[in-house]
């Protein structure tokens, strides 16, 4: 009896049903990521008396290889797969044959309805039911639920004889249903936007998000390349699986400028009407610190064209002023201070994303060349940040001082129907005055305002604040040192009314076009990003 009970005796796993995924439409949801049932194909080789013939039989009904089939049925195991994702012919197929020891059951897969719309925020379940990249990773155990347990006596063929006493089960319980802040109309034009915008300025890719500025609701986040989740099997450089927007730093070029300028406007060593004489070139550490061509020339300089003419001298100018007229440990460990414990530069924002990185400050105290170095930084070179890292450290600098923390899960929904939502988390409630913030923005206002033309922006919009500063950053090798034909374009920017509403970060990889990367690849895709927010997504206009 123990002998016969043993054999009959097996303990199966109830998969629990996996959450899935919603965004935000105007009013409504939208489904993003849903469940679809399939069946898989299995047998219990004790029972398969002909292989070969069971092996030829499934081939005829549902294709594939009958010899893959049959040496499947010759494992020594009591559980042997024979094919996945089965659909309900195919299901209906095999019961039609009615073999000994080989049965289906119903399994769940990932669907994504919308295709490759959100690819890289989204992220896919692979076969063996884990998650991967982006949110599928990241709440992979809100997604995945709890399994149930059923311990069976079966059949003398291996079926589980459910009304049996013996049996004993617990309930799975499915995962959580996820609504996100992301709103899927913003985020269809974004990805059309950065495509076509890609396509202008001849690179083959980059990334552009919008985040919201008094919360740090990411509202649309895109990326191109992309993939479809649904068809990852397909993909051939799994590189396309990441989200660059946070997955993959770079040095963010000359949109560093307004946090500096913020940071020196916070500390009180200079402000907005300050003005110094710029010689076009700093000798540090036996090294130059040069400005671009447009620079005006040298001659007496304030800090407004310190961001409109994208002065490196000037951003070193300031880091002076941070230790008193010169660069010194003082000035290397204020500015310290503010890109790691203000800005957050460095560290992991949270966002629920697989593989996010943290990107990189050098430290203001160990190495060599720390005065050069430190100069660099203060005008995006030498250091490394996200897209998405940039964006929520200019909001915290605009929105009056608070920084939040970026993220993508507006709420969350349980089994039982109970909604968790999740408020704004303010991780640094004084990263710069409102005083300074103020200041910052109507600095952003006055270089987006010269230079909007030659952005290709065709309309004024008065009746918005608009603010923006470009960014162009050569490419580092990675031996050391930098190309001399290779750049990457950036721009950090806001729209909004009163307030600033929206932050945008555009992020274009070494265009092949004729001009500044920044101004020339990066900018007019903000400005019809910042077109489309106050056309569409309900910009409050100025009072």
């Amino acid at each position: 009896q123990k002998a016969a009970l043993v054999a009959q005796l097996k303990e199966y796993e109830i998969p629990a049903e996996r959450g899935v995924i919603v965004a935000q439409n105007g009013n409504s949801l939208i489904p993003l990521v849903l469940n679809e049932t399939r069946h898989t194909l299995f047998s219990d080789p004790k029972f398969v008396k002909d292989p070969e013939e069971a092996a030829e039989q499934i081939a005829k009904a549902i294709g594939g290889n009958a010899d893959d089939y049959e040496k499947k049925m010759r494992l020594d195991t009591r559980y042997s797969i024979l094919a996945k994702k089965l659909d309900k012919n195919q299901k209906e197929q095999i019961d039609k044959l009615e073999l000994k020891g080989v049965g289906t059951r119903e399994a769940v897969y990932r669907t994504y309805p919308q295709g490759s719309l959100a690819g890289q925020i989204l992220g896919f379940v692979n076969d063996d039911g884990e998650g991967k990249y982006g949110l599928e990773q990241a709440l992979d155990g809100e997604l995945r639920g709890k399994p149930g347990q059923l311990k069976a006596i079966t059949d003398a063929q291996g079926v589980p004889l459910a009304t049996n006493k013996d049996n004993v089960v617990n309930e799975p319980v499915a995962g959580k249903r996820v609504i996100l802040t992301i709103d899927v109309g913003m985020q269809q034009q974004l990805e059309d936007i950065l495509k076509a915008g890609l396509e202008a300025a001849k690179s083959g890719s980059g990334s552009a998000l919008v985040i919201e500025a008094n919360t740090g609701a990411i509202k649309a986040m895109a990326n191109y390349p992309t993939y479809n989740p649904g068809e990852f099997f397909k993909v051939e450089d799994g590189n396309v699986f990441n989200n660059p927007a946070v997955s993959a730093p770079l040095e963010v070029g000359s949109i560093m400028k307004p946090l500096t300028v913020a940071a020196g406007l916070n500390q009180g060593v200079i402000s907005p009407e300050s003005t110094f004489y710029d010689k076009r070139f700093w000798n540090i550490d036996d090294a130059v610190v040069r400005n671009v061509e447009e620079d005006g020339g040298a001659g007496t300089k304030s800090v407004r064209d310190i961001l409109q003419l994208s002065l490196n001298t000037g951003a070193t100018w300031v880091l002076m002023q941070m230790g008193g007229g010169e660069i010194n440990s003082k000035a290397r460990q204020t500015w310290y201070d503010y890109m790691v414990n203000h800005y957050n530069f460095g560290k992991l924002t949270g966002v629920e994303q697989g593989y996010e990185a943290e990107g990189s400050i050098p430290r203001p105290d160990q190495g060599f060349g720390l005065d050069i170095q430190y100069a660099n930084t203060t005008f995006g070179q030498g250091m490394t940040a996200t897209p998405l890292q940039m964006g929520a450290a200019l909001a915290s600098a605009i929105n009056g001082g608070k920084y939040y923390r970026p993220h993508l899960v507006a709420s969350t929904v349980d089994g039982s129907g109970k909604e968790t939502r999740k408020e704004p988390e303010i991780l640094n409630p004084n990263v710069v005055s409102p005083g300074t913030s103020n200041d910052l923005r109507e600095l952003m206002e006055y270089v987006y305002s010269k230079n909007r033309t030659v952005y290709g922006s065709t309309s004024e919009r008065a009746e918005y604040s608009i603010g923006g500063k470009t960014g162009t950053a050569q490419v580092a090798k990675p031996e050391g040192g930098y190309y001399d034909d290779r750049y990457n374009g950036t721009y950090l920017g806001f729209v909004g009314g009163d307030r600033p509403q929206y932050v945008i970060v555009v992020r274009v990889n070494e265009p092949k076009i004729a001009g500044y990367a920044g101004s020339r690849a990066a900018a007019p895709i903000f400005v019809k990003v910042s077109n489309m927010l106050i056309d569409n997504f309900g910009v409050t206009p100025k009072q």
